[in-house]
């Protein structure tokens, strides 16, 4: 796959870091995508998935790293990370041919966390935004791997965050600082498209329950388009849809498989619940953000049939 490993400047501390780097083969103005890694790896690892679709749809693609695991201070959605990646796109505009109307942002499980970050952060600098498996609220995702098999998380948020945010009011505040729920409105008044997807197991068979993508997508949709708590709650609990929310339609993006079992478009967002537990389809991704651009509606119509490998991630 032809990505090649850069270092692009960065205002925060006058550093030069790394990221994993394509150009498009076109001549002329050519979409950019910023995909993003997981929260326990960096630029390094886990990109093939968009190098593929970026070499099939031939987009400009950065990989960056955005300071490494999130168990570093210095990552984690911190103020660094939100300056790295607004670098990243200045970046790629000096050295690409990049189409103003088409700067897509995306990413899976710890990358999920951070593009609704920077959805609402910087709603500005995006065309459309696609979230897979996201961490919405740090705080309460702390909670939920608490006292599971997924505490190693709850104890990389302290290590981030400066101490347990249920009894230190600065880690506290440090986790609602690094949440997208604290900024995601942002993203809805700009009118910012915003496709959430996330698999019924989750949480189950993965790390992320399912209600932080629900969450997320209700402070994005109009009030009456928003779960309630009991609806969310029934569905994280048994992994299943009520009858009265069951997608009746066919989405080909995700095939028959990894089928779509639930989902709703509102304002600027749209949640996608789907056969499946803590996966990305970074081709179902690209295939969703080609259809957007700026300046016009969204285009949440169900998806063209695209070979969607199956990206399980780790977190």
């Amino acid at each position: 796959m032809s990505l090649t490993e850069i270092s692009y400047p960065c205002k925060f501390d006058r550093s030069m870091q790394p990221a994993m780097f394509r150009k498009a083969a076109t001549p002329g103005p050519r979409p950019l995508v910023v995909a993003l890694h997981t929260w326990s790896f960096d630029h390094s690892s886990q990109f093939d998935g968009y190098a593929r679709a970026a070499e099939t749809w031939d987009w400009h693609l950065i990989f960056p790293k955005f300071r490494g695991p999130n168990w570093f201070p210095e990552g984690c959605g911190s103020e660094m990370v939100v300056s790295d990646l607004e670098d990243a796109v200045a970046y790629m505009r000096e050295v690409c041919d990049v189409d103003p109307a088409r700067i897509y942002l995306t990413g899976g499980s710890g990358g999920g966390h951070c593009s609704l970050l920077m959805a609402g952060r910087r709603p500005d600098l995006w065309t459309a935004v696609s979230s897979w498996c996201p961490i919405s609220d740090i705080a309460a995702w702390h909670a939920q791997c608490i006292g599971t098999s997924h505490k190693g998380y709850s104890e990389h948020i302290e290590k981030a965050c400066g101490g347990d945010p249920r009894t230190s009011e600065a880690a506290k505040l440090q986790c609602a600082i690094r949440s997208p729920l604290t900024w995601l409105l942002n993203a809805r008044r700009a009118g910012l498209p915003v496709d959430i997807s996330t698999g019924i197991h989750d949480g189950h068979t993965g790390s992320v329950p399912i209600s932080q993508a629900f969450n997320a997508f209700d402070l994005l949709a109009d009030e009456k388009d928003r779960f309630s708590t009991e609806e969310i709650d029934f569905m994280v609990k048994t992994e299943k849809i009520p009858e009265a929310l069951q997608f009746k339609g066919i989405d080909e993006a995700f095939g028959t498989e990894h089928g779509v079992l639930l989902r709703r478009a509102s304002a600027a967002g749209r949640i996608t619940i789907f056969e499946g537990g803590h996966n990305i389809f970074p081709a179902v991704s690209f295939e969703w953000l080609s259809r957007q651009a700026r300046g016009k509606k969204p285009d949440w119509a169900p998806g063209k049939a695209v070979t969607a490998e199956n990206g399980e991630l780790s977190k």
